[in-house]
């Protein structure tokens, strides 16, 4: 998708998607093909500039893993930074103990067989013999670290002439044909030795730029045509203002609760939030709304989630999820506010909180320009105390974990919270204690003893800040405490004639109930197109007021590939992430194929996609 109106963040996104595509299709004939192995996951890692230890590869290759794909890929690039050459140069220095410029044999056998993930003396003998270049017994290390980011960059370089070269490859990046592993090519030793200097563990020695070129095995233009459905939408800025719901009159004499929640960003690029129930003891009219959630202690700093899309879906609340419906979902929208007016019988509803995530993304959490906010320094006096920047996010964190907003946390709520960032529940007995150390009214944790709590758990590491850390991040904060990778936001709901009440449930208990609602809302609401030649291929589009959403029908007894191509729209942006990709639907299933809203929600915006199904791998 080339993007007019797109800003400078959209223009760096495409770049690094075009460097993900370069290196997986120099591995691989087809961006469709999975990672099957640690191996080719090690390949394809160091084809984009990486070069993974052992302990990386396992962390993302685990006794469960079966397969990646190239969304899999992505993410993994985006937390994986390449080893910059201070860094490289900076732990050398380290082993360098007369600071003479050079590595003895000596020096380097004892950091590479006692630190990390051990190596043989026969490893450090073959990674030496490669490395010391001038076969002078010694490693000038300056000189290594230089070979070593010049090899990086001429792999990444090579990667993305080769898609350059061949435009039908460039223009599609997907294929057909089944992956054969490729031949073995002469393997890059720095790479593998520089990757167990900097982080001393054990790296694969094979950090092989493979130097073959592979073709696009792009079905051809013909089969193209016949296995493909285009749809183009054009939406003005104005469209977002018709058939606005009106607050009704007299609302301030309505009944009223409310709830407030979180969307978090989960570190497989997934996003969760708590779950409602709604229970409405009579037949009524009900105005029911859901808006990200202003956290005021810095009014001079607008927050960077208040543009974070929301939806509420209401379902109905059966004994089982395959008995519950999907009753209704926030269609209109009023500035940040998401809106549903109608009426509601006696009965209890699930409320399911939902964001598309084109506005919620991964990123990373610590600013390379910038030195971290510090959490904890030393009085006068000697004793540890909370800084203020900290005791401001703290505060944050509390309005966002306080659901009900009555200023106190129950223990039910502080669960939530210890849930979200330890993953351990605080029984009675614990809270018992809190009541004993910690300020509490009504046994409810006060703002105040909230941070009693975090001081002491400074105190307890004696100033160490890393588990304080772990909680913020947890919570969606970077290392320059912005919160980054979180949308906290409130629900209300007003009813006209009785009065409503709203409890929370679990962060996990109802993903497929999310899924299924949202499946709903888009059958229910449009018509559906078969893709050509494939009566049994369904696409399903969704227009809102504000996003389009579409869905993928497969009533075949076989799993389809479809290939996805959004590269002619214009001041859009997709919940991939990406503007060419595929979606894999297994046999007799639905799947939600992307979400799409505006870049820019005052200027006009054309959504414009083309399905293909790609023949099966």
């Amino acid at each position: 998708m080339s993007f007019q109106e797109s800003p400078r963040p959209s223009e760096e996104e495409e770049a690094f998607y075009m460097q993900c595509r370069a290196a997986y299709l120099a591995v691989f004939t087809s961006s469709l093909t999975n990672i099957t192995s640690k191996q080719q996951l090690c390949r394809v890692l160091q084809q984009a500039g990486r070069n993974p230890s052992c302990a990386t590869l396992n962390k993302y290759w685990t006794a469960t893993t079966s397969k990646l794909n190239f969304d899999d890929f992505c993410e993994i690039l985006k937390r994986e930074k390449k080893t910059e050459e201070s860094e490289l140069m900076r732990v050398f220095k380290k082993m360098d103990v007369n600071g003479d410029g050079y590595i003895t044999h000596s020096e380097l056998e004892k950091a590479l067989t006692t630190r990390g993930e051990k190596m043989t003396t026969e490893e450090v003998n073959a990674i030496f013999s490669l490395a010391d270049l001038n076969k002078d017994g010694k490693l000038d290390y300056g000189e290594f670290c230089r070979l070593f980011v010049s090899t990086v960059e001429q792999c990444q370089t090579a990667a993305l002439e080769r898609l350059e070269a061949d435009a039908k490859l460039k223009r599609l990046n997907f294929g057909s044909q089944s992956y054969s592993p490729p031949k073995s090519s002469v393997s890059s030793a720095p790479s593998a030795a520089a990757t167990k200097v900097a982080a001393t563990q054990r790296a694969d020695s094979d950090a092989a730029p493979k130097k073959d070129v592979r073709s696009s095995s792009r079905p051809s233009s013909a089969r193209s045509r016949r296995s493909s459905l285009s749809s183009s939408i054009t939406m003005t800025s104005s469209s977002s203002k018709v058939n606005k719901i009106p607050e009704p009159s007299g609302l301030q004499d309505w009944h009223h609760s409310f709830m407030k929640g979180g969307f978090f960003l989960e570190d497989d690029g997934g996003i969760s939030s708590l779950q409602y129930q709604l229970h409405v003891p009579h037949t009524t009219t009900v105005y029911l709304t859901i808006q990200p959630l202003s956290l005021s202690h810095r009014p001079d700093q607008p927050s960077s989630w208040m543009t974070v899309d929301t939806a509420l879906f209401v379902m109905s609340a059966g004994e089982t999820k395959e008995d519950t419906t999907l009753v209704c979902f926030t269609e209109s929208k009023d500035k940040e506010k998401y809106i549903w007016k109608g009426e509601l019988n006696a009965g209890t509803y699930h409320l399911l909180p939902f964001t598309t995530g084109c506005r919620l993304k991964k990123r990373s959490k610590k600013s390379p320009s910038s030195k971290p906010v510090e959490l904890v320094y030393r009085t006068d006096t000697e004793e540890l105390d909370l800084t203020r920047e900290f005791r401001e996010v703290l505060s944050d964190i509390f309005e966002m974990i306080d659901l009900d907003g009555n200023g106190l946390l129950s223990l039910e709520e502080y669960n939530f919270f210890e849930l979200r960032t330890s993953g351990e529940k605080c029984d009675k007995d614990a809270w018992a204690i809190c009541k004993e150390n910690f300020d509490m009214r009504k046994n409810q944790l006060t703002r105040q003893g909230f941070m009693e709590l975090n001081l002491m758990e400074a105190t307890e590491k004696d100033g160490d800040p890393a588990d304080l850390w772990v909680t913020l991040e947890a919570m969606g904060y970077n290392r320059m405490l912005e919160l980054v990778e979180a949308c906290p936001f409130q629900i209300d709901v007003h009813c006209e004639s009785t009065q409503p009440s709203i409890q929370p449930l679990s962060m996990d208990s109802g993903p497929k109930l999310l899924n299924q609602a949202l499946q709903k809302s888009i059958t229910a609401r449009t018509g559906a197109k078969a893709l050509r030649g494939h009566e049994n291929v369904l696409i399903y589009t969704y227009r809102g007021e504000h996003r389009i959403s579409s869905l993928i029908t497969n009533k075949t007894n076989q799993k389809v590939t479809v290939h996805v191509n959004n590269e002619q729209g214009r001041n859009c942006c997709s919940s991939r992430g990406m503007t060419v990709f595929a979606v894999e639907v297994p046999a007799r299933t639905k799947m939600v194929c992307q979400h799409v809203l505006p870049i820019n929600e005052k200027q006009d915006w054309i959504y414009s996609c083309v399905e293909t199904i790609l023949p099966g791998m």
